[in-house]
């Protein structure tokens, strides 16, 4: 969801995520998605907000984890992470009803009782919007506010796309920032709708990126 502009490079690679890593990749996600305005909507609470966005994100990272490959970072040699994703593979992206009423309590704890509602509002209005044609799909991207705009979010971004053009299977992701549209076009990515949030809250942005478009 969140992206930057280009600047000079720091020097990295691009690996799965180690599990020990989990509280690392949240707090680097809830730093990139500071100013987001989806993420605003759901925690408007601002004392509170950074506490329950990691939260949030090592919730999906539990969600993400049983599928190999699925979270992904780029990090220096000595352990920083610069940038990190989370993918689902084509078929993987639902987590089985069993599994998802067991996170009912953990949701709970993210929200709280109040913000069950509007997360909700978000899960109905993604779920109605995704695509049914099979995908590799992007809930999230981010990039640590210190590297934004080095290049940095896109190379991990391009490490999965190169595959997808290998397997000739598409991508697809919402954005939920207009600015980092043009982000994600130049990624091969094209918007095909508009996504509105129920009361009031912000608009999202489906993009679509076809096997190949990245190629030049």
């Amino acid at each position: 969801m969140n992206a930057g502009t280009e600047r000079p490079a720091a020097v990295y690679g691009i690996r799965c995520a180690r599990r020990a890593e989990s509280g690392a990749v949240s707090a680097l996600l809830a730093l990139a998605f500071a100013d987001d305005a989806v993420m605003a909507w759901m925690f408007p609470d601002r004392g509170s907000r950074a506490r329950r966005t990691a939260r949030f994100f090592e919730l999906l990272q539990r969600r993400q984890r049983p599928r190999a490959g699925a979270v992904r970072v780029a990090a220096t040699g000595g352990g920083q992470l610069l940038a990190a994703a989370l993918w689902s593979g084509p078929g993987r992206r639902q987590p089985g009803a069993a599994r998802e009423l067991a996170t009912v309590p953990r949701y709970a704890y993210v929200f709280g009782a109040r913000g069950l509602s509007r997360a909700a509002g978000v899960q109905n209005a993604l779920e109605e919007a995704h695509p049914d044609t099979p995908h590799w799909y992007l809930p999230t991207l981010g990039t640590d506010p210190a590297f934004q705009g080095t290049g940095v979010g896109s190379a991990l971004v391009r490490e999965q796309l190169a595959r997808c053009d290998r397997l000739g299977q598409p991508a697809y992701l919402e954005s939920s920032m207009a600015s980092n549209i043009p982000f994600y076009e130049g990624l091969g990515f094209r918007v095909t709708g508009e996504i509105r949030l129920p009361d009031g809250g912000p608009n999202l942005w489906p993009m679509w990126r076809e096997a190949g478009r990245g190629r030049r």
